[in-house]
């Protein structure tokens, strides 16, 4: 039987993820969403919760377009087979989830943290004393849930625990404008870090974008 629950967290997912990238509204379709991202490199991206081989190559051979965006929350292993010739394959991400609760960080010595709120997105700056950028990251309301997008932090300052103080930092700002579930995508890199801070793996994701070569243009 389809995991209906994850279909439902895919959609928290997209709700404040469009939100937080404004774009589209997320288009309903029979397998999944279609979202417009306008980027000339990601022009549009259809999400699938369930995958089936079926849906993907119908999804595939009407795909003439670069830029576009597949997300299959599945194993690369069963999808990949599915998709030919000019879709090529990003980074493996991982459905997340947090019940989010009151946080209180501090910053630590030699940094200094920039929040703020704008149309429905927090973000967070962290800098060095000497203003050089550290982390960043942002998150995007949608009812009783918020998502967290775009975290980073400097190569030069990880493992300083910065990536936490900005996790944390958002959670609150989300927490006291009244939500109360944290979804994300993240990393296989990213989910050590939210493993840690207790964020809950729900499912995998393969995401693959659409790039042919000259030729098959």
């Amino acid at each position: 039987m389809p995991d209906t629950r994850v279909s439902e967290l895919v959609r928290m997912w997209i709700d404040g993820w469009t939100i937080s990238r404004g774009s589209s509204d997320p288009i309903d379709e029979p397998w999944g969403w279609t979202i417009d991202v306008g980027q000339p490199e990601h022009v549009a991206r259809h999400v699938l919760p369930e995958p089936s081989e079926a849906e993907v190559r119908k999804i595939v051979a009407a795909t003439s377009a670069p830029g576009t965006w597949l997300k299959l929350f599945a194993e690369e292993q069963a999808v990949l087979p599915w998709v030919g010739p000019g879709w090529r394959r990003d980074v493996p991400g991982f459905l997340m989830t947090c019940h989010l609760a009151p946080e209180r960080p501090e910053v630590p010595a030699g940094y200094t943290l920039t929040h703020w709120t704008r149309g429905g997105v927090g973000r967070v700056l962290v800098r060095t004393r000497a203003g050089h950028f550290a982390a960043r990251g942002q998150m995007a309301q949608a009812g009783s849930h918020a998502v967290a997008d775009q975290i980073e932090t400097a190569v030069e300052h990880r493992r300083k625990g910065l990536g936490g103080l900005v996790m944390h930092t958002l959670q609150n700002a989300a927490y006291e404008a009244g939500a109360r579930t944290g979804l994300l995508v993240g990393t296989p890199e990213g989910r050590a870090l939210y493993s840690s801070l207790g964020w809950s793996m729900h499912a995998p994701m393969t995401s693959l974008w659409y790039e042919p070569s000259d030729a098959a243009r």
